[in-house]
């Protein structure tokens, strides 16, 4: 198990603060995602693996730009693992990330990985399958970039890859919280209209047992981690938003 510095100065990609963008969770310009240096063979190195998916929008995303799968991919993906590479031993890759589909059985060498605005989500039986054996074997996935109505999608196709098991919300003693960071109010970020919150699906459907996903609801770090170099926001803010990041992914490394 990879041991981690106890004491821990968060790095941050941001110069200043800026101001908050009043557009800034929604309608703004993007630009076009691009895969850079695409897959790499694994090698050992803790990597941000993304998840991709087909949506019922012709490929593209609510605003008829990039998919919902590739919103905030790549710079989102970088400056995670680059803060990780700064403050932890862990030495991730942070030139780019790997995209891999739910069927893929390379997913099953990453222990982490992450879907962005999973209320365009839809799953096949195949697709399903490949899910229910990541996250069964020891995978974690993290759902981020949704609100409203996307709840009702994430929920509908997660209980087709897990039928049994049921979302759980947490509050901020559960270890996922605590395990690089300690995160102790689950309110102060507000990426959409009020505040987040935050579930659970567990291993047998035990609190007590090892996470298999974790929801962002209301929420989108991913939105925190692109832009922290651009001035969009302040930066307690994006900090907060990397603690959540840095968490997840120790949480997931390490249970």
């Amino acid at each position: 198990m990879i041991r981690f510095a106890a004491a821990v100065v968060l790095a941050v990609l941001m110069a200043t603060a800026g101001t908050v963008a009043q557009d800034f969770f929604r309608g703004r310009d993007a630009q076009p995602y691009v895969q850079t240096t695409g897959n790499q063979p694994y090698d050992g190195r803790l990597v941000f693996v993304r998840l991709s998916y087909s949506t019922g929008l012709g490929g593209f995303g609510r605003r008829g730009r990039e998919p919902g799968w590739a919103h905030d991919y790549p710079t989102a993906d970088i400056h995670l693992m680059r803060i990780i590479n700064e403050i932890t031993i862990a030495r991730p890759r942070i030139d780019g990330s790997n995209v891999f589909g739910l069927e893929d059985p390379d997913l099953h060498s990453y222990p982490i990985a992450y879907m962005s605005e999973p209320g365009f989500w839809s799953l096949n039986e195949k697709e399903a399958a490949g899910l229910r054996s990541y996250l069964l074997k020891g995978g974690l996935i993290i759902f981020d970039d949704f609100r409203g109505g996307d709840w009702d999608n994430l929920q509908e196709q997660m209980r087709l890859v897990l039928p049994e098991s049921h979302w759980v919300q947490l509050d901020a003693s559960h270890p996922v919280f605590h395990s690089f960071f300690e995160i102790d109010d689950l309110e102060y970020l507000t990426s959409y209209n009020g505040y987040p919150t935050y579930y659970g699906i567990f291993e047998q459907n035990d609190p007590q047992k090892r996470l298999l996903a974790i929801a962002n609801r209301d929420n989108d770090l991913g939105e925190y981690w692109e832009f922290s170099d651009q001035g969009l926001m302040p930066v307690d803010l994006s900090n907060q938003a990397y603690k959540f990041g840095v968490n997840y992914f120790i949480y997931g490394m390490t249970h």
